[in-house]
């Protein structure tokens, strides 16, 4: 039974991550600080179902509450346990939250992340595996985005301390020879997700009858993500692990490090969305009509996002597929399930 550290295992990926490996046979030790950045609520039922999901097996759920920047938690949890994978998701989340509580990211972001980085130096695992984001490519306008394009102006300090961290990991994949892989996700969305994401406020503002506000006045294109593709595309990369290259020579279309066991790899649908096609899915999924209230760009954010994810499929064999309609579909049916029990299932 393989053993696998999940940081962030009440959030949205990490749920879906910790479930997936649960239901392969993994042991899962899942670290969550359950902070109060949304419902706490909705995070304790993720962990109880993992929890219920662990106890019917085959796999074994051990769940710690604890905050990743805490001296010391990281280092005694790598010690006591020895996972043979460390999977990294925990972070204070959100673009346009930094700009008002900076201070959160630094410490979660950046602080936790050196925490883990130290923890795993003197406990290495077979493999670490770290979040980052789209939002790391920041003003680059070269679509769809490429690991190998140059990443250096970041628009919100979100974006720039998950960029930071890919910087601190490489230091310590060259120094300590720990392998390391660093994936840019864009745009999650499904089932059990964060209410401060558009589709959950879309949705919810759709049923209840109340406008939702479109920034850019809807001339925005995303590359929208279904969840389980991401958590299934995070699981095949445990397997490719990256190896430093003895002759410093990186194949044509890799993000490998000449210089270190490290590299970057997207993860997304590949296919880039208009906002306002994304907006009638939910319609259509509803079956009501949204009223728009269109507003300006916000601070920080991007107009499009999309990703080549050319490199993941030669790594894994696989692309994220589910197409919008299906995804937001089920969404929607978790939502109204969800909100009519308000419990989990």
């Amino acid at each position: 039974m393989q053993t696998v550290l999940v940081t962030g295992s009440a959030g949205f990926i990490g749920f879906h991550l910790s479930m997936l490996l649960l239901r392969q046979g993994a042991r899962v030790i899942g670290l969550d600080a359950f902070s109060d950045y949304y419902d706490v609520r909705l995070k304790e039922q993720r962990h109880a179902l993992l929890a219920e999901t662990a106890a019917a097996g085959p796999g074994q759920f051990l769940p710690v509450t604890g905050r990743i920047e805490t001296p010391g938690l990281l280092g005694n949890l790598l010690a006591s346990h020895n996972p043979d994978y460390v999977i990294h998701l925990a972070a204070q989340a959100g673009v346009r939250h930094s700009i008002e509580h900076p201070r959160a990211y630094l410490e979660s972001n950046l602080i936790g992340t050196f925490e883990l980085l130290e923890a795993a130096r003197a406990h290495p695992p077979r493999h670490m595996l770290l979040a980052s984001t789209s939002s790391a490519y920041g003003a680059n306008s070269e679509m769809p985005y490429r690991e190998d394009q140059k990443a250096d102006h970041q628009m919100s300090f979100y974006a720039a301390t998950k960029k930071s961290t890919e910087h601190m990991a490489h230091s310590y994949a060259h120094l300590f020879d720990l392998p390391v892989t660093m994936f840019r996700f864009f745009t999650v969305y499904g089932p059990w997700g964060r209410p401060d994401m558009a589709l959950f406020k879309f949705t919810k503002a759709i049923l209840e009858g109340r406008p939702i506000d479109v920034y850019n006045h809807g001339n925005m294109q995303r590359d929208f993500t279904y969840v389980e593709d991401l958590v299934e595309a995070i699981r095949r990369l445990m397997a490719a692990v990256p190896e430093r290259p003895e002759d410093g020579q990186v194949p044509a279309g890799d993000s490998l490090s000449p210089v270190a066991p490290f590299r970057v790899v997207n993860i997304g649908n590949s296919t880039p969305v208009p906002l306002t096609d994304y907006i009638a899915a939910i319609e259509r999924a509803t079956g009501r009509v949204a009223q728009r209230n269109l507003m300006p760009i916000q601070p920080g954010d991007v107009p499009a996002t999309w990703a080549d994810a050319t490199l993941l499929h030669r790594l894994t064999g696989y692309v994220p597929q589910t197409g919008i309609d299906e995804g937001v579909a089920r969404f929607v049916q978790w939502y109204r399930d969800y909100t009519s029990t308000d419990a989990p299932h």
